[in-house]
């Protein structure tokens, strides 16, 4: 039995003014073939495909097709979309005929003239594995579900968390799927619904019991936990991605049952809709954020959620909002913001370790929602951003941003680095040579993976208000491409849910 394993990775958001191109994927770390197998053996999704197909009695040989991951960011060019398509394609004509394949997708990915990169993706796998060979895809739980992916998938298999602290497992429910079809014989059905809204980002929280996310996975897990169930994921959908098809969405799959796939996708679809409101939070406004931070410091780490510069949400890393606040105060303990801009890195690298840097800071990357911001900062340290990431987003998921350099005014400590990555993480800050629960404040340029690390450290967690590529008020900005009527842009008086069916072949 050979069975054929992949990923193409990038979330995409179009508010982002800075291409996704070839050469973000290979900067972040492009495998092929054996080297996939052996380094992503213990990694991600793909980890949770080896491991578990290598204990199947079956023994069947794993074929590395390509791992073409990028770091979330802007719309890919064209000539990036067609490399990957014909890395991954190309991977799979060279092989002698396979019998199933096992890809690790996000599900959010538009490039410049295909905004439905992953459906085109599975199309023309499909068109050449043919109608028999089994195709199963992960996603992420922020996937854009699209007809097109439910078309040429035989399961689509999303996250169930947020934080997605579930990556390495989805990979192993991938596989567990996939066997079920190969050895036991199961005949899936897929049941999916388009639901017409989008919620922000920054309460759902699966590890908050209050939350409307824990509910939620509690609900798929427990269908998932039926024999007839082989999958369920419901996707509350990346907001900042102008396309023609976006919404949330709900899926099921089930052993040859299209009346319980219909009805349980239905039920999920008619809950989230009832219950979309729940979603939307209260942020506090920039100056009032770093204020209240201030005052509550004296009692332990203080974080700032900075959900609209959020790096991991796709937007460029270069906001100066916070920053701007934090330099007004003197902190008693170190207060930690990271930026990314290479250029800065580069300067700072020649003028060496003490000396000091005049001159703005921001606000290159994205020039419409943030502005350069006058400081004179010492340069403390230069340092290379690597590091491993577990947690949010990453199973023993090898980082790095490239040279960086910390920057210092008065007790403010900036981690500059030359790439976007997971600027959330403990391990960015300790790389850095910075203790990151030992501050009085940190940023944190996430919406709520955050979460993860420092849900139980810090002693009290701010949600802020501010402008950037990646804002909890999505709706306020120009969306030109998607669907309409759609929730919250427009109140829908009324909707039901309508699942459509895909059975195997």
């Amino acid at each position: 039995m050979r069975i054929a394993i992949g990923q193409l990775w990038q979330e995409t958001n179009t508010f982002n003014p800075l291409s996704t191109t070839r050469r973000d994927f290979e900067e972040f770390g492009v495998l092929r073939g054996a080297e996939l197998i052996e380094q992503m053996a213990e990694v991600n999704e793909l980890g949770g495909f080896i491991q578990s197909l290598r204990r199947w009695p079956e023994r069947p040989e794993i074929i590395g097709l390509a791992r073409l991951p990028a770091w979330p960011g802007g719309i890919a060019t064209r000539e990036t979309f067609d490399w990957l398509r014909d890395e991954l394609l190309g991977a799979l004509r060279a092989q002698p005929p396979v019998d199933a394949v096992l890809l690790a997708l996000h599900g959010a990915m538009a490039a410049d003239g295909t905004p439905d990169v992953e459906g085109s993706i599975l199309q023309a796998l499909r068109e050449h594995l043919g109608p028999r060979v089994p195709l199963v895809a992960t996603l992420d739980l922020h996937a854009n579900i699209t007809p097109l992916m439910v078309q040429h998938a035989d399961a689509l298999v999303p996250y169930h968390t947020v934080p997605h602290i579930d990556v390495f497992e989805t990979g192993e429910r991938g596989a567990a799927l996939l066997r079920r079809l190969l050895i036991d014989g199961a005949r899936p059905v897929m049941a999916f619904q388009k639901i017409p809204l989008v919620v922000p980002a920054e309460r759902a929280n699966t590890q908050d019991e209050a939350s409307v996310s824990f509910y939620f996975r509690q609900r798929l897990q427990q269908l998932e936990a039926q024999p007839s169930i082989l999958a369920a994921g419901l996707t509350t959908v990346q907001p900042w991605l102008d396309v023609p098809e976006l919404g949330s969405a709900v899926v099921v799959v089930t052993d040859n049952d299209p009346v319980l796939a219909k009805t349980e996708c239905a039920r999920l679809a008619t809950e989230l809709w009832e219950r979309r409101r729940e979603y939307l939070g209260e942020l506090i406004p920039v100056e009032d954020a770093v204020r209240e931070a201030l005052r509550e410091q004296a009692n332990g780490l203080v974080v700032l959620g900075d959900g609209a510069d959020a790096t991991n949400s796709g937007s460029p890393g270069d906001s100066t909002h916070i920053l701007k606040e934090l330099v007004k105060y003197d902190w008693p303990r170190p207060a930690l913001v990271t930026l990314v801009a290479p250029e800065v890195v580069l300067e700072a690298t020649q003028l060496g370790v003490g000396r000091q840097r005049q001159g703005p800071l921001g606000g290159v990357r994205d020039q419409r929602y943030s502005q350069p911001l006058e400081l004179t900062t010492e340069v403390v340290r230069c340092f290379t951003a690597s590091f491993i990431l577990s947690g949010h987003l990453g199973k023993n998921l090898p980082i790095d941003m490239g040279l960086s350099v910390v920057l210092r005014h008065g007790n403010v400590h900036l981690v500059v680095t030359s790439r976007p990555g997971p600027h959330f993480a403990p391990q960015l800050f300790e790389a850095a040579g910075l203790e990151p629960f030992a501050a009085s404040v940190l940023v944190a340029k996430s919406p709520c993976g955050f979460r993860a690390a420092y849900q139980d450290r810090a002693s009290k967690i701010i949600m802020v208000r501010s402008a950037g590529c990646a804002p909890a008020d999505f709706w306020r900005y120009e969306y030109r491409h998607i669907p309409r009527p759609l929730w919250p842009w427009d109140e829908i008086p009324a909707w039901q849910p309508a699942p459509i069916l895909k059975t195997l072949s």
